[in-house]
């Protein structure tokens, strides 16, 4: 089985890769959602990141149906212990915001959908700034204290605000943070690396990041003239007219070729490699999609290949 990795300074050990459930219930209806869970925990993955809001953006739909999926699924294979299980709160349409209200009522809903007592990881999605850090953390701290939630999280926060959280809890003795999920990716770098990731590896904390591959551009399937049936083309194809996205892509190929992976691997490895990483995110609609992406455990590049693409990437 592939070696599983600490999450910060928390005691939950994950794959080094996260499957993102934000497909399932999407892109992905019940049965595609439940096989590709079957495959990737078949694999040895065991990191499961939903959140309470997914897919509230689709017509018909109104959020919650990827909690809903995986807490059906666990139900089903009765594995619910085998699965370090995320989840995010903020951005439901019916559990706006973080109050504290919000936070422990939002919990609980999620909770439900998930059809389990208590959730491994439990982000704050977006953060808002109009609410003190001191009343978001002491609900956190809460969920914590009813063993509702094991560790805390954050998602989309300021390196400002993400400071001001750590040293309160630091001077509270209340649940602290143990990892955070930016956005970051070899083409999106700016707003990860700097002050934001300095002051995630001065505290300890793992990394997490979210569109992993580009809304699907770093798996190299958009290039000049192909079109992908995908609903997140149009997302993924924004890259395609850059300079930058060009030289990432060649760099990709040519060390995709030297290890005959595939281009998707090579980037979730440059993104596994990186400070404070902890295990990347990156969703598959279907069971076809999930060996490029679960092959990223096995495979480190060198330290030539990983300054290609920082460079390629700068």
């Amino acid at each position: 089985m592939t070696c599983l990795h600490k999450l910060g300074y928390s005691d939950l050990e994950v794959f080094p890769l996260a499957l993102g459930g934000n497909v399932f219930g999407w892109t992905a209806d019940e049965a595609a959602s439940f096989a590709v869970l079957d495959a990737y925990t078949a694999a040895g993955g065991n990191f499961v990141d939903t959140a309470d809001s997914y897919s509230a953006w689709v017509d018909g739909n109104s959020g919650g149906e990827s909690e809903t999926i995986i807490g059906k699924w666990l139900k089903a294979r009765g594995n619910r212990a085998d699965v370090v299980l995320a989840t995010k709160v903020s951005q439901h349409p019916e559990y706006q915001g973080l109050s504290a209200a919000n936070i422990k009522a939002a919990a609980d809903a999620s909770l439900r959908r998930l059809g389990t007592d208590h959730i491994d990881l439990y982000y704050t999605h977006f953060d808002k700034p109009e609410v003190p850090v001191e009343e978001i953390l002491g609900a956190l701290d809460e969920l914590v204290r009813a063993g509702k939630v094991r560790y805390i999280a954050a998602s989309n926060i300021s390196a400002e605000r993400l400071r001001a959280s750590l040293e309160f809890s630091e001077r509270e003795g209340l649940a602290r943070y143990v990892a955070l999920q930016p956005h970051y990716n070899l083409v999106s770098r700016d707003t990860y690396e700097g002050e934001l990731r300095d002051v995630a590896e001065r505290a300890g904390l793992a990394a997490v990041p979210y569109f992993a591959l580009a809304s699907g551009f770093l798996t190299g399937k958009y290039r000049p003239g192909a079109a992908v049936d995908s609903a997140r083309a149009e997302g993924a194809a924004r890259h395609l007219g850059s300079e930058r996205g060009q030289r990432v892509l060649a760099a990709l190929d040519e060390i995709a070729q030297a290890h005959n992976a595939p281009v998707a691997t090579v980037a979730l490895a440059w993104l596994a490699a990186q400070p404070t990483v902890a295990a990347p995110i990156a969703s598959a609609r279907t069971v076809e999609q999930l060996p490029a992406l679960l092959r990223v455990a096995e495979l480190t590049l060198t330290a030539e290949e990983l300054d290609k693409l920082t460079e390629a990437s700068a």
